[in-house]
């Protein structure tokens, strides 16, 4: 299994993804989740995946390689040619449901699981910058100032804290913090989600990332957050007054 989440606010984006790939107890191995398409001045794209393995790596490498034609006859586009963030969303879409074409019919008959999510955030040219969730029907969703976040893979345990505490005009550097508590506490209750993680923050009309990272567990800065969250917890129930109930 595997966390990913990604914020979309008012000053960027904020994407976050583990990399731990979970096919039983003996079989854990660690795979990219987190990729990024990046012409400096033109676009920025971020991608993160979740689910079938094979199903989510042939989706994200005919969307942006091999690439996927509109209409019979048309030229193939890819995510490096798309001329608006809501034309990836629907080529990723197109992409997913022609994966399902070719090798769907396959794994249901090996009783395989056809299970895939994709978050794809990001800015072309002088368009929005936009976030959307793809699922594996092909149609999608997409983040807004009410909701400006979305989650696939293990996402219960990371969630109660984002819906507390994230609001659309959270600064860049809070929601990247509150990406990471979120990742630590999902790791913290579901073994299938583990280090290292991915992170890639990117600035509203900057058309270039502004950093990207992976974070190892020697990371000093995530140790410490790990070990500040864990205090404040415990902090805080601590200074709750008592329900005053007899028992």
């Amino acid at each position: 299994m595997t966390y990913c989440v990604a914020l979309r606010l008012k000053d960027g984006l904020v994407m976050l993804a583990d990399t731990r790939t979970n096919a039983g107890v003996d079989n854990i191995s660690t795979f990219r989740k987190l990729s990024t398409i990046e012409h400096p001045g033109e676009r920025v794209i971020g991608i993160m995946t979740a689910g079938n393995l094979a199903v989510s790596q042939a989706a994200v490498n005919m969307a942006v390689e091999q690439g996927v034609r509109v209409r019979d006859g048309d030229e193939l586009e890819t995510l490096h040619t798309v001329p608006t963030m809501v034309r990836a969303a629907q080529l990723m879409g197109q992409a997913v449901r022609e994966v399902y074409r070719i090798d769907g019919p396959s794994l249901e008959a090996q009783a395989g699981d056809f299970n895939v999510s994709i978050l794809m955030g990001g800015q072309v040219g002088n368009g929005e910058m936009r976030l959307f969730q793809v699922y594996s029907a092909g149609n999608y969703i997409e983040a807004t100032e009410d909701t400006p976040y979305l989650q696939i893979g293990e996402h219960k345990y990371g969630k109660p804290i984002i819906d507390r505490a994230l609001s659309y005009d959270t600064a860049l550097g809070d929601g990247l913090k509150l990406a990471l508590i979120s990742m630590d506490s999902t790791m913290r209750s579901n073994l299938s989600v583990g280090m290292p993680i991915d992170l890639m923050v990117y600035r509203r009309n900057a058309l270039k990332v502004a950093m990207q990272r992976r974070i190892k567990d020697d990371d000093a800065y995530f140790t410490g957050l790990r070990h500040s969250w864990s205090d404040a917890l415990t902090q805080a129930y601590r200074a709750i007054p008592g329900p005053g109930w007899e028992f």
